[in-house]
């Protein structure tokens, strides 16, 4: 079978020959204020350093919904866990010791509280959009049809240029709008394996795109298997797949990387020869991939594990196929989940295997020779309506009640009931009779259990988005264009000028 290049990095390759220079982006890309904004930034910050060193790697960790107060809780609870805690509020996440630091303003275009679409678009091509968008500008509206005059290159795509080995890993559905933004164009991010009828012709499923026309792709490994085969076809799991036009893309997949490797389950994984092997697809679950609380080492992989094994394949990929360096995106999709939920204990538990992934990257870098050619950049797509509150002593549990300095007794409310440190602002909640105005008695619940809801002020099915900042984290080439308080898009352009992907990032300069 041969691999439609419809709107592939075919098209992409086009695009840049026909611009004014090799190394200019389409000009209703370049022409969005937020791309000339964030370009300025990264410009004047190059030019006044002396750190010039080009990143031959880079890897982008992205915590989706991984807002600081997330972190925080996250930093106490892996403290607290460890047999010689002190507490927990002394620990530190790996990222934290990180030598460069920003916040990053979150907002979409259209949406003071954004979402994983728009954001990651902002950070994968320096323009910010929508809200439900990926990998187009704002130009458009969400759920047009036509977006190929208005799509935007990516810093995966134009590391594909560049001749680099790249790859997407995460434990959300691989067509999801936070790993789909790397290498998807498309107005609605809920078209993961089809489109509206009035679309078909126009543009395709997401699923489709990365199979058939986005940039080649070394390494994919994540969860949504069901985006790929028919709904004719039952998958590992006995649910059947959502795809209504007959397409089975593993299969197309596979035809066109004969010597790659399709894996959907951990057995698979493990056997993957990472000396041989430059292909990899991992398709690890019919939907989003399990919680680390409840993940079996038999049926899935780790994040940790896909890390290292993704960095394994892409290096192989440089030495057998004389690719230039890697980029590579790591997203840890359900910390995201768990609180929409409200359940800050699986948030916090993928929080911290988020962590353990930075770990095994620097780890495996550092034993292949490779950590000081890379840039690493840690951070989030947006936060959480997540909070600490009361005045809990040092060392109180952090899933636990609060329980003040001075007393073995749990410090109560107004309305004489004790309360968790750890609450959301909104959300579907617990022991709370709304409707009455009454909140529930906590006194007999174990808060601590990983099934446990926090209780929430407003009762929604669903717990949101918050707005503010969230941190960024760099280490490596150019680390230092990292700092202060930037806009969102400003990261691509930190990458683009460390790896010296291509893109025009000095616009309007010689």
């Amino acid at each position: 079978m041969k691999r439609m290049v419809t709107a592939s990095a075919a098209a992409i390759s086009v695009i840049l020959a026909s611009a004014s220079h090799a190394a200019a982006l389409p000009e209703y890309q370049t022409n969005s204020a937020w791309y000339s904004q964030a370009a300025t930034v990264v410009s004047d910050r190059a030019t006044t350093s002396t750190a010039s060193t080009t990143a031959k790697n880079v890897i982008v960790f992205v915590g989706d919904g991984m807002g600081i107060s997330t972190q925080t809780a996250a930093r106490i609870l892996e403290g607290q866990s460890k047999v010689d805690n002190q507490g927990g509020e002394e620990n530190y996440l790996s990222f934290e010791t990180f030598p460069h630091t920003a916040l990053a303003k979150t907002y979409n275009t259209d949406q003071q509280t954004p979402d994983s679409a728009g954001t990651m678009t902002a950070m994968m091509s320096g323009a910010k959009t929508k809200a439900g968008m990926i990998g187009v500008s704002d130009n458009i509206n969400r759920g047009d049809c036509e977006v190929s005059h208005e799509r935007l290159l990516t810093a995966l795509e134009l590391a594909t240029l560049q001749n680099k080995a790249t790859g997407v890993v995460s434990t959300a559905r691989i067509t999801h709008a936070t790993p789909a933004a790397t290498y998807a164009h498309i107005s609605d991010r809920n078209w993961e394996a089809s489109v509206p009828e009035e679309c078909e012709g126009k543009v395709s499923d997401i699923a489709y795109q990365l199979i058939h026309q986005a940039a080649d792709i070394n390494v994919i490994m994540g969860g949504g298997r069901r985006n790929f085969i028919p709904d004719s076809v039952e998958g590992p799991e006995g649910s059947n797949g959502r795809r209504t036009d007959g397409n089975n893309l593993i299969e197309d997949w596979q035809s066109f990387n004969s010597k790659g490797q399709y894996v959907w389950n951990s057995e698979g994984f493990n056997a993957i020869d990472t000396h041989t092997t430059s292909k990899v697809l991992g398709l690890f679950n019919s939907s989003h991939m399990e919680y680390e609380a409840d993940r079996d080492d038999a049926d899935e992989p780790s994040l940790s594990a896909m890390t290292e094994k993704a960095i394994e394949v892409l290096l192989n990929a440089n030495s057998q196929q004389d690719q230039q360096g890697f980029f590579l995106v790591v997203e840890s999709g359900r910390i995201d989940h768990a609180h929409h939920g409200g359940n800050a204990a699986r948030s916090l538990q993928d929080t911290i295997e988020y962590s353990n992934a930075v770990t095994s990257a620097i780890e495996t870098l550092t034993a292949a020779g490779e950590l000081d050619d890379t840039l690493i950049i840690v951070t989030a797509d947006h936060s959480h309506v997540f909070t600490m509150a009361g005045y809990p002593k040092r060392g109180n549990p952090i899933l636990g009640l609060v329980v003040g300095v001075g007393s073995d007794d749990p410090s109560l409310a107004n309305d004489d009931k004790p309360y968790t440190t750890l609450g959301y602002a909104n959300g579907p909640g617990v022991g709370a009779s709304f409707d009455a105005g009454v909140r529930g008695d906590l006194s007999a619940l174990n808060t601590s259990a990983i099934d446990y809801q926090q209780q929430a002020l407003v009762p929604t099915s669903s717990e949101t988005h918050a707005g503010e900042d969230v941190a960024v984290f760099a280490m490596g080439p150019q680390s230092y264009l990292i700092q202060g308080a930037i806009e969102q898009s400003v990261i691509f352009h930190a990458i683009n000028q460390a790896a010296s992907l291509g893109g025009n990032a000095y616009v309007g300069k010689e």
